[in-house]
């Protein structure tokens, strides 16, 4: 993996995204560039239909801009081959979603496992890295539970854990405190700001949430597809 010391880990010229044609086309995201550094955690706020998920799925990988680029380290990924884009999102990219995303039927460490199996990281030493990944984010005591028997702060906490297998350079996070109470929020937000500040991660979170962005190293605004320039706190 391309170490984390390199300081832009992420970088978008003149990215924009537009779904349909003629008449009926809507464009998400317009004409955005941004340079995004290691270590730093940082927010996305915009009202709904903004295009902050676009966007997010565009740094992700998960979508292909219309016009522009999308640089990762060095590699143009936006230019890959669609074969090619696995390969990026599994050794580059942790991916939080807001709705967690976990399997029903798999416990949390089971969860993480699952994960990390599909990384490579198979049999004792997966599930070693498992519990490993569980107990960083608080829930060694409820590793062993199923999705419904955890609280919505404890199951956002086996997605940030499932993000981390890997070791990926860079987190992207979909609004992760959207469906939480304010204590819950804040307290994945700071194991968010913790893994960037600490292990070197970019950290890039959706939010809508204006009492958590004290926490954030830098704010961007997004409005009708338009990024604003990011302020620093």
């Amino acid at each position: 993996m391309t170490s984390i010391a390199t300081k832009t880990v992420l970088r978008l010229a003149h990215v924009s995204k537009t779904y349909g044609e003629g008449e009926s086309s809507v464009e998400a995201v317009h004409d955005v560039s941004m340079d995004l550094d290691a270590g730093k955690f940082i927010f996305l706020m915009g009202p709904s239909g903004s295009g902050k998920t676009t966007l997010l799925m565009l740094m992700g990988c998960l979508l292909r801009p219309t016009t522009g680029s999308v640089h990762i380290f060095d590699e143009a990924v936006s230019s890959l081959a669609e074969s090619s884009l696995p390969r990026v999102r599994r050794s580059r990219i942790g991916y939080i979603f807001q709705g967690f995303n976990l399997f029903p039927a798999l416990t949390a460490l089971e969860n993480v496992e699952a994960t990390l199996n599909l990384k490579g990281c198979r049999g004792a030493e997966g599930r070693a890295e498992a519990r490993n990944l569980l107990e960083r984010v608080g829930l060694a005591k409820r590793m062993h539970h199923l999705p419904e028997d955890l609280s919505g702060g404890e199951k956002q906490r086996v997605a940030v854990a499932r993000a981390l297998a890997g070791n990926p350079p860079i987190i992207l996070a979909d609004e992760p405190t959207g469906m939480l109470d304010s204590k819950t929020g804040r307290l994945i937000s700071e194991i968010l700001r913790d893994l960037a500040h600490e292990e070197g991660r970019l950290v890039f979170m959706v939010s809508h949430d204006s009492r958590i962005t004290a926490l954030a190293d830098q704010i961007f605004n997004i409005e009708d597809g338009c990024l604003q320039d990011g302020s620093r706190q």
